[in-house]
C-alpha cells in the first residue's frame, strides 16, 4: 500500500521523466560532438543560416559555405598527397616553358653563325675549284691507314630530359666495341658532365673533358677544335669521329656519327644545310624545318693575285670550319636537349594531372565513407536508447 501512496507514484513519475530527458541530452550530445572541429571528431559542419534567411540571403550562404573537411587519418593523407602532386604539376609546367624559351635561344645562336659558315664554304669552294689536285696533299685533307679513332661525345650536363644522354651513352659505347671487334683502338673526348661521370667508371681511356654549357660559345668550340687538330697532326690519332644528337623536332631526335678529321673537300664544299626554327601556332609548340642550300663557289678568276699561297689560305680555313662545324653541333645537341628535356616535363605533367584526379575521387570515396560511418553510429546509438 506504501507503494501505492500518492507521493510514491509521484517520485517514481519525476524519475521516469529525468531518465528520459537525460537519454534526450546524451543523444542530441552525441549528435553536436560528431560535427564539431575536435581533434577525435570526423567532420566538421558549419552552422546553417537562419530558415528566413534561407531565401533572401541564399547569396550569402553560398558564399560562407565551407567543405566538409575529413580529418582521420586516411583521407589526410590522400589530401596531402594531392597537394603535393598539383604543386609537382607546377615545376614541371614551369620547366616546359623555360625549356621552350632556351630552344628558341639556341635557334638564334643558329642563325647568327649562318652567314659565316655560308662565306666559309663559299671561299673554300672557289680555292678547290682554282687549286685542283693541289689541294689533297694538306695535312687535315690527307687519309691515311687507321689504326687508332677519337670519339668525340657530347652528352648533357643534366638529367630529367628522358632518354638523351643514355642514348647517345649507348651509341658511343656500340661504337668502342664496333671499332675493338675490328682490331682498331679507340679513346674519347667527352663533352657533357652525364657522359664524363658515367665512362670515367669504365675502362676507356679518355683524352679530355669539356662541359657542355645552355648557351655554347665560339671560345669553347675552339678549345675543342684545338684539341682534336693537335692530336690528328701529332699522329696521335688517325680519325677523329663526332657522335651528337642531331634535332629532328621536339618529339624527334637521333644520335648521329660523322666523321670530322680528315676532311673531305667535296663533302665541304657541297654539303647543304638546315635551320630550325620554333613556332607556337595554336598554343602548341611545333618545329620548321627549312633545308638551305649550298653555297655557291667564289668565282677566282685564273690571272687573281694572291698575296699569300693559296693552299696556305686553305689551310687557315679548315680550322675555322672545324670550329664552325663544332660549334654547330653543340647548339644542336643543346637543342635535342632541350626539345627532350620539354617532351620529358610535358610527360610529367600528364601523368600528375591523371594522378591528381584518381587522388581525386578516392579522397572523395574516403570522406564519404567516413561521414556514412558516424551517421550509422549515432543513429545506432539513438536506437539503442529508445
Amino acid at each position: 500500500l506504501a507503494h501505492n501512496s500518492p507521493s510514491a507514484l509521484y517520485s517514481q513519475h519525476i524519475y521516469y521523466c529525468t531518465m528520459k530527458f537525460l537519454c534526450v541530452a546524451f543523444t542530441a550530445l552525441a549528435t553536436a560532438t560528431a560535427f564539431t572541429t575536435a581533434p577525435a571528431s570526423f567532420t566538421t559542419v558549419t552552422t546553417a543560416p537562419a530558415l528566413n534567411n534561407v531565401f533572401t540571403d541564399s547569396g550569402v550562404s553560398h558564399r560562407t559555405r565551407r567543405a566538409i573537411v575529413v580529418n582521420d587519418g586516411k583521407a589526410n593523407a590522400i589530401r596531402d598527397r594531392i597537394t603535393t602532386v598539383n604543386n609537382t604539376k607546377k615545376i614541371t609546367s614551369a620547366m616546359k616553358l623555360v625549356a621552350a624559351a632556351k630552344v628558341r635561344r639556341a635557334q638564334d645562336s643558329v642563325m647568327a653563325t649562318r652567314p659565316f659558315s655560308e662565306t666559309l664554304q663559299s671561299v673554300f669552294g672557289g680555292l678547290i675549284n682554282r687549286l685542283g689536285g693541289e689541294a689533297a696533299d694538306l695535312p687535315l685533307l690527307t687519309q691515311r691507314e687507321v689504326n687508332k679513332v677519337t670519339l668525340v661525345v657530347i652528352t648533357g650536363d643534366r638529367g630529367l630530359c628522358g632518354g638523351y644522354n643514355s642514348f647517345m651513352i649507348k651509341k658511343a659505347e656500340a661504337r668502342v666495341n664496333e671499332l675493338k671487334l675490328q682490331g682498331i683502338e679507340s679513346d674519347l673526348i667527352l663533352i657533357g658532365k652525364k657522359g664524363a661521370t658515367y665512362f670515367k667508371r669504365r675502362e676507356i681511356p679518355i683524352r679530355a673533358v669539356y662541359d657542355c654549357t645552355q648557351n655554347p660559345n665560339s671560345k669553347q668550340a675552339l678549345a675543342i677544335s684545338e684539341e682534336i687538330i693537335n692530336s690528328f697532326l701529332s699522329g696521335e690519332t688517325d680519325a677523329v669521329e663526332l657522335l651528337y644528337t642531331k634535332f629532328l623536332s621536339l618529339i624527334a631526335s637521333s644520335p648521329s656519327v660523322r666523321t670530322l678529321v680528315p676532311f673531305s673537300a667535296s663533302e665541304i664544299s657541297q654539303q647543304g644545310d638546315e635551320v630550325f626554327e620554333l613556332t607556337s601556332a595554336g598554343g602548341d609548340f611545333g618545329v620548321n624545318r627549312k633545308e638551305l642550300d649550298v653555297a655557291e663557289p667564289q668565282d677566282f678568276p685564273n690571272d687573281m693575285i694572291f698575296e699569300q699561297d693559296p693552299l696556305q689560305i686553305v689551310n687557315s680555313i679548315l680550322p675555322l670550319y672545324l670550329n664552325g662545324q663544332i660549334l654547330r653541333t653543340l647548339q644542336e645537341s643543346v637543342a635535342s636537349e632541350l626539345a627532350a628535356r620539354m617532351q620529358s616535363m610535358q610527360s610529367a605533367s600528364d601523368n600528375a594531372t591523371d594522378l591528381a584526379k584518381r587522388l581525386s575521387q578516392e579522397y572523395n570515396r574516403a570522406r564519404q565513407a567516413a561521414v556514412t560511418q558516424e551517421l550509422l553510429e549515432i543513429v545506432s546509438g539513438a536506437s539503442a536508447l529508445e
